[in-house]
């Protein structure tokens, strides 16, 4: 079969950074996570990867995507039938990860991320795709016809825009989605600073904006808005934490200690907000 070369914006190219980590781990012996489709799809792609080799952060990439598959499956426990939202989904497979069989799902991501996607995916009854930016106003009108309530997953997306973007995208789901939950990520100054440094991100063109030293903080950004969990890779959900393999937990335990204001400087955070 004829590879296909995927054709990316900058900041949408770094989707391919957490898509080979999950290959990467799928193809180890005893990998953090097994995620055959990650491996057809780096496979079918005409992409040098090679870069991405050896790079210690597609580790951080993996253990950050079990964080939100954690967040995500403790709301489908709650709410089996609920909503899903994968903003900037890029090649995520989460879906086929955690498909409870009830649950209704929604991969939004810019058009060009979602053309490449429908080589891989298509629209089912219960899971479609949108081809819009997490900033238009109207993507949260096609997400009111699902029932509720509705967990919006912003894995590696909302870091690479101005802290005036993340605030009007966190004022649209206030207003348009009331008591939805919120999972990001944050960066600190130092961390924003560093990243010509990066063992991935220096040798792409896209780079992170939004500089927050205290997710709670942004709590301020509107009424009723709370942060309900905040973690670094040093504090993993006790669920994740014993799936990892054993040396790999000695890796992190080291990490952690050698490199503890790296590993601050990183949070992964749930904002749940105000009921209407």
């Amino acid at each position: 079969m004829d590879k296909r070369t995927p054709q990316l914006g900058d900041i949408q190219e770094t989707l391919l950074i957490p898509l080979y980590g999950r290959a990467v781990e799928t193809r180890k012996r005893r990998g953090m996570l097994n995620d055959p489709r990650a491996v057809e799809m780096v496979d079918a792609l005409d992409y040098d990867f090679s870069r991405f080799d050896g790079a210690k952060s597609l580790l951080g990439a993996s253990l950050r995507t079990l964080i939100f598959d954690q967040w995500v499956s403790d709301f489908m426990e709650r709410h089996p039938s609920g909503t899903v939202v994968e903003l900037g989904t890029g090649l995520n497979t989460r879906f086929e990860r955690l498909d409870n069989g009830t649950v209704h799902w929604f991969d939004l991501d810019l058009p060009d991320v979602i053309d490449l996607r429908r080589s891989f995916f298509e629209d089912t009854g219960r899971r479609r795709m949108i081809a819009a930016s997490v900033t238009d106003p109207g993507w949260p009108d096609e997400v009111r016809k699902s029932p509720g309530p509705y967990f919006l997953a912003a894995e590696a997306v909302l870091l690479y825009l101005e802290e005036e973007l993340v605030r009007s995208v966190f004022q649209l789901v206030g207003e348009r989605l009331p008591g939805a939950h919120l999972a990001l990520e944050t960066a600190s100054a130092r961390m924003i600073d560093s990243q010509d440094s990066h063992d991935v991100l220096a040798g792409m063109a896209a780079r992170m904006h939004w500089r927050c030293d205290d997710p709670k903080a942004v709590e301020h950004w509107q009424p009723g808005l709370r942060l309900t969990d905040s973690r670094t890779l040093a504090q993993l959900p006790a669920p994740v934490a014993r799936r990892l393999p054993v040396p790999f937990r000695v890796l992190l335990r080291a990490m952690t200690t050698l490199r503890r204001r790296d590993i601050e400087a990183y949070r992964f955070n749930l904002f749940r907000f105000a009921d209407e």
